[in-house]
């Protein structure tokens, strides 16, 4: 029996060698992976040789495109602010070099330095005034039920789609000083003053009216945008905030805002843009009167094109428009930046 036990043990340098699946010795399966690994990626550079310029092909007329409607109207534009281009030039498409002389002109125009500083002021109030409501909106909208929910996003987006001419006609319509529905309420409510009062008349009024429209045409995009941001935060950010007994103020500024700030971020550079180079309802409302009350440098460029035919020193215009609203794009970008870097 002792003899039988010895010769049943295996030997010590015995070890069972596994066939496959789960038992397959790392090293072996490994080393499979990567040369099939090498095997795909030969393949898939063979595949990407065999498609040749194709590819480039297929999107080369959007490019193209793009690239025309883009840069031919810019560097268009740019010529003509270098050169004596009037109606005579418009027709016979003959037209002298004088180097930067429009651009002198416009920098020692009195008139133009106004213009600037109300173009500014236009954006600001503007700007601040769309990120504000619409940030209310959006923290409004995240509170309330499906149903109302859901009422509020539709009338937004309906609002959004307004085309721009129809709004500014609408207003027009609402602030008409016989007919105008906000002089009857007024009016109705007891302050007579109001009957018949003329709003596009009173270069402050027109600004004003200028302004609401704005606003109102442009916080629907900004509070949809902002909405969809909130929707992003996880759930367990503000529990966690409100265990440790943080109050609504104090969860918006230690949680909410700093995880929507990109999406803000966005929005303001896009309202920016927007107002600083909104035209559609000065021109339509106003034209840039009364007097130059409304006038902002996009205004200001048509109406020195159109008035005097001074298409040079409307498209100078346009170039300096392009160059400030670049330069304030770039200083927030500057700051956005150092701001996630600091974070």
């Amino acid at each position: 029996m002792p003899a039988t036990k010895e010769r049943d043990v295996p030997p010590p340098d015995h070890h069972p060698r596994p066939t496959g699946g789960a038992g397959t010795p790392p090293a072996r399966r490994g080393a499979g992976d990567r040369t099939s690994v090498r095997t795909s990626d030969r393949f898939g550079e063979r595949a990407g040789d065999r498609s040749g310029p194709w590819p480039y092909l297929l999107i080369a007329p959007a490019v193209i495109g793009m690239l025309y409607l883009l840069l031919y109207p810019l560097a268009r534009a740019v010529l003509i602010s270098l050169q004596d281009f009037r109606l005579r030039e418009l027709i016979s498409g003959d037209a002298d070099f004088v180097g930067l002389a429009n651009y002198r002109t416009l920098l020692t125009d009195p008139r133009f330095w106004t213009v600037v500083r109300r173009t500014f002021l236009f954006m600001a109030v503007n700007v601040v005034l769309i990120m504000v409501i619409a940030l209310l909106v959006a923290l409004m909208t995240e509170r309330l039920g499906k149903v109302w929910r859901t009422v509020v996003l539709s009338s937004l987006v309906l609002a959004w789609a307004m085309p721009v001419v129809a709004a500014t006609t609408v207003f027009q319509w609402l602030f008409h000083s016989e007919f105008g529905i906000v002089n009857w309420a007024l009016t109705s409510l007891g302050a007579e003053s109001f009957d018949r009062y003329p709003w596009f008349a009173d270069g402050t009024a027109a600004f004003a009216i200028l302004v609401t429209l704005v606003v109102w045409q442009s916080v629907p995009f900004a509070a949809v945008t902002l909405y969809s941001a909130l929707t992003t935060i996880p759930a367990e950010l503000h529990e966690s905030a409100r265990i440790d007994g943080a109050g609504r103020i104090s969860m918006l500024r230690s949680v909410t805002f700093p995880m929507i700030r990109p999406m803000v971020m966005l929005v303001l550079c896009l309202e920016v843009i927007w107002t600083f180079k909104a035209f559609v309802q000065i021109w339509v409302m106003t034209k840039g009167g009364p007097g130059d009350a409304t006038t902002i440098l996009p205004v200001y460029a048509v109406q020195t094109a159109l008035s005097g035919q001074r298409y040079d020193l409307g498209s100078a215009a346009s170039m300096i428009t392009v160059v400030l609203m670049s330069a304030v794009l770039v200083l927030y970008f500057r700051q956005m930046f150092r701001q996630e870097n600091e974070g």
